[in-house]
């Protein structure tokens, strides 16, 4: 963190502004120390500065006018305060209008040193959050669909580029990895996305209640069906039809199912009649289909007719650059949900979040989010909201999905800034990891706009 951080000092007392200056260098810090809250304002004005240390009475522009003015021309840099032993309360006033901190003179330097790390730890805290914010309003075209990893960016371009077509799609993967938010966004890109979106889970029913949902039934057809009910197929007709749990259907309904396939025809139970339709059938599974095949458990033309083009959903422990998005994403959601303020993750949360498994897959991180907004007791949701079982993983080795055919430059770009989020920013520990010398790391970050300031 020290060889990137800009520091603003200003105090009109000489001695204790270079004092505090000649600390703060000690710790690597780059500081810049003025007279007064003019000049500050000058340097702040031009960027670049990270933490703002200045004393709360100087003549002119004072601590807390200064206070002020950064929240207007550099709302990102942090500000710790010095007051003198009279002037207490007006810095807690100032620490309600967004001053991180302040100390009371005289004071010891290694408290000074403790509170501007912590302060520069919250700052890069927010900038964080924000950021993550920020890819999810980036993300708002694709509506539910959250993801940035390669993998699930792969998905995204195979559901964008089959969407126009009508073609069955079959979409494969573990529970809860958000197979049905895939049918979603193929059905919003499509041309049916006016038309209805119906989904049924054919788990979810005996087979005796399956069929009438599928393709509905007459008045009379059965005791109790006292009128006419429309199926799903029906009710889908110009959309699409996601059949969830497609693997589970009954022998009888899967002859059923693949006749309309076929002809794009049914008949309701106890009807004369065919109906058509036109409805895009989308279906999502948990089985090795083909397996099933092979079993003689699903039929073999039905596996051909859903197996046109097949979407295959990664599990969560696979693209873990996509849990600090969802986490943000579901944080939002059950903020809003539950009339919480709560900003974002504390560093550590969101650094087990990351490590953790997640057998359930996203489904189980969206209710651990859940359970964490309602408990949490800050404006961040820290360890002390989450399980134990997750609070207490241990660090888990991290794999990059890397796509073939990715440029080399990107390749190397994402290797640094994964080491980097797992050094936690250490520029020196991520070189050695990587076996490259850290003035690499500083001109790779450059180029890419991450970094103005190399070590010296």
């Amino acid at each position: 963190m020290s060889d990137a951080v800009t520091i603003l000092v200003a105090d009109d007392e000489t001695g204790m502004r270079e004092s505090v200056a000649r600390a703060l260098r000690r710790e690597a810090f780059h500081v810049i120390a003025v007279e007064d809250g003019a000049a500050a304002l000058d340097v702040l004005r031009r960027g670049g500065v990270d933490l703002l240390v200045a004393d709360l009475r100087m003549p002119g522009l004072d601590g807390l006018e200064l206070l002020r003015a950064v929240k207007v021309v550099a709302p990102d840099t942090g500000v710790i305060l010095l007051s003198g032993r009279g002037t207490v309360e007006e810095a807690v006033a100032a620490m309600k209008e967004g001053a991180y901190d302040f100390l009371t003179k005289p004071f010891d330097l290694a408290p000074l040193i403790r509170i501007v790390r912590q302060a520069l730890q919250h700052r890069a805290l927010v900038l964080e959050n924000r950021n993550l914010r920020r890819r999810l309003d980036e993300l708002a075209g694709t509506g539910e669909f959250i993801g940035a990893s390669p993998a699930m960016l792969e998905v995204l371009a195979l559901v964008k580029q089959v969407a126009s077509a009508s073609t069955t799609v079959l979409i494969s993967g573990e529970s809860g990895t958000g197979k049905e938010v895939v049918a979603r966004a193929l059905h919003r890109f499509s041309p049916r996305r006016g038309k209805p979106f119906v989904s049924l889970n054919c788990a979810a029913l005996p087979e005796t209640l399956l069929e009438s949902e599928l393709f509905g039934y007459e008045k009379g057809a059965f005791t109790g069906a006292v009128g006419r009910k429309m199926g799903r197929f029906e009710m889908a007709d110009g959309g699409t039809l996601l059949l969830d749990e497609v693997g589970d259907l009954s022998p009888a309904a899967q002859s059923k199912l693949l006749r309309v396939l076929q002809e794009g025809e049914f008949e309701p139970l106890g009807a004369t009649r065919s109906v058509r339709v036109d409805v895009r059938v989308v279906g999502a599974t948990n089985q090795d289909l083909a397996q099933l095949v092979k079993e003689r458990r699903f039929r073999e033309d039905l596996y051909y007719r859903l197996h046109v083009i097949t979407v295959s959903l990664p599990p969560l422990r696979e693209r873990r650059e996509d849990i600090p998005l969802l986490a943000q994403h579901f944080l939002r959601l059950y903020a809003v949900k539950n009339q919480r303020e709560i900003e974002g993750f504390t560093e550590n949360a969101l650094a087990k979040l990351v490590d953790y498994a997640w057998p359930g897959n996203v489904r189980e991180l969206e209710h651990i989010v859940e359970r964490g907004v309602i408990l949490a007791r800050a404006r961040l949701l820290g360890l002390e909201d989450l399980p134990e079982a997750i609070a207490q993983t241990e660090p888990s080795t991290r794999v990059i999905s890397i796509p073939l055919g990715m440029p080399l430059e990107e390749v190397e770009q994402r290797l640094i800034e994964e080491t980097l989020r797992r050094t936690k920013g250490d520029k020196e520990l991520a070189a050695k990891l990587l076996g490259i010398a850290s003035r690499t790391i500083y001109r790779k970050l450059k180029e890419r706009g991450s970094e103005t300031a190399e070590p010296t």
